[in-house]
């Protein structure tokens, strides 16, 4: 057995482990959460970054614990796919802690919620069985109840409940579709599922096993109706907490969702199947245009991205029904590398809204005006973030906009390819009104019963003539809470952004092998 081998095992069992530590420690030392999680979270960027070299040089690398029989054993195997979601875990999860450092939340509990979470994710992109998914997916929720509770006030456990009771439907959901998987296949492998559900003596087990998975995927990827819980829980949450649950949670599930249809029920045999193409493209076109919809109509910040985290799912579910109905290579990378950006992209503009609520208060797009004379790298960060949202090139945003879109067109899916467009437009209009209240609006004036407070310039505090003096109207705000370091993060994720635009072409190259085995 090779080390390689081993670092899959050792990605997920490690922060399981080392999640007991800041608890443990805390017993007799104060404040040891912070660093055994960086340790922890270093250790686990660093090996993903040795997995990926691997993968990408010598093809996926799957490991089997205990040697039991792959039909029901636990295997994880490291692809093209699974280790581009292995390493966004990672390095949000690295950039998330970073911020957290200063930026709070802090405490034991919340370091030891924050591992188990990284290894929930970890588990959902390197499950090799449907069984051990529905695990990690568990293990992911419960640990995100937790920090969604953890924030201030009744609504934030009030939004965990609601959080916690849609996850426990769409959770046993699934489980009733693997349930019914297994009974008309006898396997749970990933692998072995693509060989025996063609092969189904009942293909009605397999059909109703994958309507109840589509259900609970829904849910979990937040589509509409089923998103109410995201909003809530996104806006209640923490605002450490918000950036690393945006970024990954729902992602991770939309991954496992994609994995399903790819490599479990294959493109070919889900094509076959009545209407499975025209639900999976409905739901997702719907998910877009509502969620464009709702996010253009609300005034607070948080869950204005809330609202368009799920028309971005929306899109990317869209892609997944553009590939079943078109056998669309072009789409799948589309919705890769859309899921990819799109976790970048909300870390951080989650960070971005985190820094500007923490020194100013702010929270509220009114309450946003002038913040680009007194904080122009966040604003500058959030304007170039907000630009790739929208697809604007050469953002990663564009690329998995233009890749979805061109895939429908090839597919001749002329309302998948007319809703990616207006949903553009939509995009477009609730991330001009953040921008038209950052660079053209002037700060509301100290008095004023809008006025957020004081603001902090990205190099110390606002002077007490430039309209921003005075004492914050919203908690504990104040300038001396952010460090430069919090906003180098933000820069970090805006200037990646833009970077993997860059990097189109790289990723259809890195994703050629996975692409090529799904289609032959």
């Amino acid at each position: 057995m090779s080390s390689i081998d081993l670092l899959l095992p050792l990605l997920i069992a490690v922060p399981i482990i080392t999640a007991t530590l800041p608890i443990a420690l805390g017993l007799r030392y104060d404040r040891t959460g912070w660093s055994v999680a960086a340790l922890t979270t270093t250790g686990l960027l660093a090996g993903a970054l040795a997995l990926a070299s691997v993968v990408y040089t010598d093809g996926p690398v799957s490991h089997t614990l205990g040697g039991y029989p792959i039909e029901y054993g636990i295997q994880l195997v490291a692809d093209e796919f699974s280790t581009l979601i292995t390493l966004l875990v990672t390095t949000v999860a690295t950039g998330v802690l970073a911020y957290t450092r200063r930026g709070g939340p802090r405490g034991n509990t919340f370091y030891t919620a924050y591992l188990l979470l990284v290894a929930g994710l970890l588990g959902i992109s390197m499950t090799g069985d449907v069984f051990n998914l529905f695990v990690f997916l568990e293990i992911t929720s419960i640990a995100t109840y937790a920090l969604v509770a953890s924030g201030d006030g009744p609504e934030a456990a009030v939004a965990s409940l609601q959080y916690l009771i849609l996850g426990t439907v769409a959770a046993s959901m699934y489980l009733i579709g693997v349930a019914f998987v297994f009974m008309a296949t006898g396997t749970l492998n990933m692998i072995e599922l693509a060989d025996a559900i063609p092969a189904a003596e009942r293909p009605v087990l397999i059909r109703a096993g994958f309507a109840f998975i589509v259900v609970g995927f829904a849910v979990k990827v937040a589509q509409w109706p089923l998103h109410t819980w995201q909003p809530s829980a996104y806006q209640r949450a923490p605002d450490g907490v918000t950036p690393l649950i945006a970024a990954l949670v729902s992602t991770a599930s939309a991954y496992a969702f994609g994995r399903v249809i790819v490599t479990v029920f294959g493109v070919d045999y889900l094509a076959a199947m009545p209407n499975a193409a025209s639900i999976v493209v409905t739901v997702g076109c719907v998910s877009v245009l509502a969620g464009t919809v709702l996010a253009v109509i609300q005034t607070e910040v948080k869950r204005m991205l809330a609202y368009s985290s799920v028309s971005q799912f929306g899109l990317v579910i869209a892609a997944y029904g553009v590939v079943i109905a078109g056998s669309s290579e072009t789409a799948l990378i589309g919705a890769i590398v859309h899921l990819v950006g799109h976790g970048l992209l909300k870390a951080g503009l989650f960070l971005a809204a985190a820094v500007v609520a923490t020194s100013y208060g702010a929270r509220t797009v009114d309450e946003y005006a002038g913040l680009a004379r007194e904080r122009p790298f966040v604003a500058g960060s959030m304007a170039v973030l907000l630009l790739v949202l929208v697809g604007v090139p050469p953002g990663v945003g564009f690329v998995g906009k233009w890749y979805i879109a061109l895939g429908a067109v090839q597919s001749e899916l002329w309302p998948v390819a007319a809703v990616i467009f207006l949903s553009t437009m939509l995009t477009l209009a609730y991330a001009a009104r953040l921008l038209e209240k950052m660079y053209f609006t002037p700060p509301l004036s100290v008095g004023s019963a809008d006025a957020p407070g004081s603001i902090a310039t990205d190099g110390g505090t606002a002077d007490a003539d430039d309209g921003f003096a005075g004492t914050s109207t919203h908690g504990n705000a104040t300038p001396d809470a952010v460090s430069i370091g919090m906003i180098a993060i933000v820069v970090g994720f805006a200037l990646a952004a833009v970077a993997l635009g860059f990097a189109g072409g790289t990723f259809a190259d890195l994703l050629e092998p996975f692409i090529t085995e799904v289609f032959n």
